[in-house]
């Protein structure tokens, strides 16, 4: 394969990289807003036409020595994630929160989402390690942009609790290099499906640090200390960056990893990986759920909500132990959907904080009155998060549960119940939020109305939120491709 070729498999986060050290070049020749932003757009548009290219041109298979690979699984979170960044760069061009939009803050959100997106195409332990820490290293800082305290206490809780969950996963890789003598996931996979004997506690062992590692990234239950600080501290267009792409990055290296690096349902270690993601999706849901009902701040009450809704996607991770696409094109379902979702209720925020000046759940009261549009968005995205129909986030849950319920497994329906019930007690939550905004009165009734390009965002979020929960057969079909592609 030639330098083209090479270049063209990894072409999407080429541009995003490319773009981010064009950005910090251009502040010194021009500086200002306009370029810096001009810039930053162009480079996501080039990543996102490229990724374009790749698929009507058929561009698939490994590239840099087999250490990434292009299919449509990698092309899946390609899309979802340039598009997540696109929204944060807008939302944080309009100046509407401690994030200023400064050229190193555009660089650092382009330095991580093609850091992730080289995160999706990774096959071998190295990539995913350098990867997965250039990603934290850029949200680490991105967390302590706003340059003050708050935000730099997030950022050195953020950093911290990284270096521990890099330490931890990067001693599972070790495991499972020592065990199969190379860094390679198909290598792995071949090692594990051969059961070499007397080595499968070994291999469960490194498998469940490994599982810890990415836990972190994930910000599932117990690896989830560090979320509700970070999310309150961190600058809310950071918060909602954090929430999602990082979010899909892990859950996409822990499909990657189970699938092509372990042999996927087919060997030993899948009960292993069932039995464990059970444990952590009831304990993520119970734990998140349980603590978001005491939040009066919403960026916390959003924190503790990402937990359980994490555990809902670890329900599953635990289904994908059965045979079949279920599980992992569900889990691939739930993510772009909860990215539309969450994204539009972190955008309200951001547009209500900017303009009442606080975070605290009762300074809703009334919002319907003074910002009609701002209220109607977040109470859908509320009812998308609960899992109320039409909304996405009710089929999301559906398909989860769903894949899970088709393991025949009797724990498996337990699960099942356990997050059936941590829907209803999130409802208590989600729900007061929405009669807050529906039923209180406003303090004050002075109406206001976001940006132009905010508008255009939430319309986005709001339309997304209810198309693929009336028909979600597109993004259904395109989360089925994409897992069938690891299997």
């Amino acid at each position: 394969m030639n330098w083209f070729d090479q270049i063209h498999h990894i072409g999407p986060a080429f541009a995003l990289l490319l773009g981010a050290g064009v950005v910090m070049g251009a502040d010194l020749v021009r500086p200002g807003r306009a370029p810096v932003l001009t810039l930053t757009l162009i480079s996501l548009l080039v990543g996102f036409a490229w990724a374009i290219w790749q698929v009507l041109a058929g561009t698939s298979g490994p590239a840099i020595s087999g250490a990434v690979v292009v299919d449509e699984f990698a092309l899946f979170f390609t899309f979802l994630l340039i598009g997540v960044t696109a929204a944060v760069v807008i939302v944080t061009a309009e100046g509407l929160s401690r994030a200023e939009p400064r050229p190193e803050f555009f660089a650092l959100l382009l330095t991580a989402a093609g850091s992730m997106v080289l995160l999706a195409q990774a096959q071998d332990l190295i990539a995913i390690f350098v990867f997965l820490e250039t990603t934290s290293v850029s949200q680490f800082v991105l967390a302590g942009v706003a340059r003050d305290d708050r935000s730099s206490e997030a950022g050195l809780k953020y950093l911290l609790a990284g270096a521990v969950a890099a330490a931890v996963l990067l001693y599972g890789f070790a495991f499972l290099f020592g065990l199969s003598g190379t860094t390679s996931l198909d290598g792995i996979a071949t090692f594990v499906s051969s059961n070499a004997g007397g080595t499968e506690l070994a291999l469960v062992f490194g498998f469940v640090l490994v599982a810890a590692g990415l836990g972190f990234k994930m910000s599932i239950a117990p690896f989830q200390a560090w979320v509700p600080d970070v999310y309150e501290g961190a600058p809310t267009t950071v918060t909602s960056f954090l929430s999602v792409a990082s979010k899909a990055a892990g859950f996409a290296v822990a499909l990657r990893i189970f699938y092509v690096g372990l042999g996927g349902a087919d060997t030993f270690i899948a009960e292993h990986w069932a039995a464990l993601f059970a444990v952590l999706a009831g304990a993520s849901m119970t734990f998140g759920n349980a603590a978001a009902i005491l939040q009066t701040n919403v960026k916390r009450l959003l924190a503790y909500s990402s937990i359980a809704q994490a555990g809902n996607v670890a329900v599953g991770l635990a289904a994908v132990a059965a045979s079949g696409a279920a599980g992992p094109s569900a889990v691939l379902f739930f993510l772009a959907t909860y990215a539309a979702t969450n994204l539009g209720a972190f955008f309200c925020v951001i547009v209500v904080s900017e303009r009442i000046g606080s975070e605290r759940l009762a300074d809703y009261a009334g919002l319907i009155r003074r910002s009609p549009a701002v209220a109607v968005v977040l109470l859908l995205c509320l009812l998308s998060l609960t899992g109320i129909p039409p909304t996405a986030g009710f089929l999301a849950k559906l398909y989860v549960f769903n894949s899970a319920v088709q393991t025949g497994v009797d724990w498996m329906v337990i699960l099942v119940a356990v997050a059936v019930l941590n829907s209803a007690v999130s409802a208590f939550y989600y729900l007061r939020w929405a009669r807050t905004m529906v039923l209180d009165d406003p303090v004050d009734e002075t109406p206001f109305r976001p940006s132009a390009p905010v508008q255009g965002l939430l319309g986005l979020a709001a339309i997304a939120v209810l198309y693929f929960g009336l028909w979600p057969s597109q993004l259904l079909q395109a989360a089925q491709r994409a897992a069938e592609n690891l299997l």
